[in-house]
């Protein structure tokens, strides 16, 4: 574990906040500079060779000290990836957060065994029952809960484990709290040696598209996802799907047929989803795992470097890149192999492209040309 200095966390700061640049573009922007000056330095430029018309807005220190003293007089800390309190399984996702901010918890708490538990906000009292059944079991198994805080079954789960440690994740900055009425449940987790984090600003009301966002931290610090009662659009299968992408387990407890909240769950069932009625069922699946040596999961590889180190491309080199891309999805490495460019090259004009505002992620290596 290697503790940033305070320069390089403001710096990593100033650049996770600057404009266009997400989870995957720094950890770009960091593989090709190799560190967050060089890369604020050369972020300008980049975007203007991307297309951007105009100035690219990028955070000033001042920003981000105060971001850190806003932050630290909450009580919070911002955690990179490689430190102590930085979620064991979380940096083994694609584009896991560079940074996060962590109000209490301990670098125990985040070093054992997670599984998430999430649902409906309008649950019945069967599956709140379920909810904080299957999160007793799990704490008493010595197994940390993570939800979202939110209504119905998040806030069962939370509550149902705050003796054995509990983990909320929020969309919203770690000083947000929402739903209001969670304020008490927010401070129990935290006065309890749980943790409440978030990749979002300090001040930050999260909007809408937010939730899936955090939604993927959820699952991605988690060994499985548990989902009780999920209607057939129910953001809750966000959760369930990044979990498939990120190779951890997920479960499913049944429902009737008739109640529209267990749609979702039968759903993942009828999938493959493992069906489960207690915390011995999802214990059963976990417990190769929980009594691995070493980690939980391998830290993705870097990508092979080829020949060309000097990183530079041209404007036919641009032309070409562009052509080849569209609105539909398609995969880093297919770009590669059917444009001719060297993998350096493609690199640095998906940096361009990127902090010019004119491609989108779609998870699993995947982009696709925006307008």
């Amino acid at each position: 574990m290697v503790e940033l200095t305070h320069d390089q966390r403001i710096s990593w700061l100033r650049l996770i906040r600057s404009e266009n640049v997400g989870p995957a573009t720094f950890r770009s922007l960091i593989n090709h500079f190799g560190a967050a000056d060089a890369a604020l330095d050369a972020l300008p430029a980049l975007a203007r060779r991307g297309g951007a018309s105009r100035d690219i807005a990028i955070a000033s220190r001042a920003d981000a000290e105060r971001e850190l003293e806003r932050t630290a007089a909450a009580g919070g800390r911002l955690v990179a990836i490689g430190e102590a309190l930085y979620p064991a399984a979380l940096k083994a996702i694609a584009a896991p957060p560079p940074l996060i901010a962590v109000l209490g918890g301990s670098s125990e708490l985040m070093a054992r065994p997670t599984a998430a538990i999430v649902g409906s906000r309008n649950s019945s009292v069967a599956g709140q029952k379920m909810a904080e059944r299957i999160a007793r079991g799990l704490g008493e198994a010595d197994v940390v809960v993570v939800s979202g805080l939110a209504r119905g079954i998040d806030g069962c789960a939370h509550r149902a484990a705050l003796d054995s440690g509990t983990i909320a994740v929020v969309a919203g900055g770690v000083d947000h709290i929402y739903p209001e009425e969670h304020a008490a449940l927010r401070a129990d987790i935290i006065a309890r040696g749980g943790a409440v984090l978030s990749e979002m600003p300090f001040g930050f009301s999260p909007r809408a598209k937010d939730f899936p966002r955090r939604n993927r931290i959820i699952s991605g610090m988690s060994l499985g996802v548990v989902v009780i009662e999920a209607a057939a659009r129910s953001g809750t299968l966000h959760t369930a799907r990044f979990a498939l992408e990120q190779g951890r387990e997920v479960f499913a407890v049944p429902g009737s047929p008739l109640d529209p909240r267990a749609e979702g769950t039968n759903r993942l069932i009828r999938s493959g989803a493992t069906l489960v009625t207690s915390a011995g069922d999802v214990l059963e699946q976990l417990r190769p795992l929980i009594g691995r040596d070493g980690p939980l999961f391998a830290p993705l590889a870097e990508p092979a470097a080829d020949d060309d180190s000097s990183g530079l491309a041209d404007d036919a080199a641009r032309a070409v890149l562009i052509t080849a891309l569209g609105p539909t999805p398609v995969a880093i490495d297919d770009i590669v192999l059917h444009t001719g460019l060297k993998s350096s090259v493609v690199s640095v004009l998906l940096l361009e492209l990127d902090l010019a505002g004119r491609i989108e992620h779609h998870g699993n290596q995947l982009i696709s040309l925006i307008g």
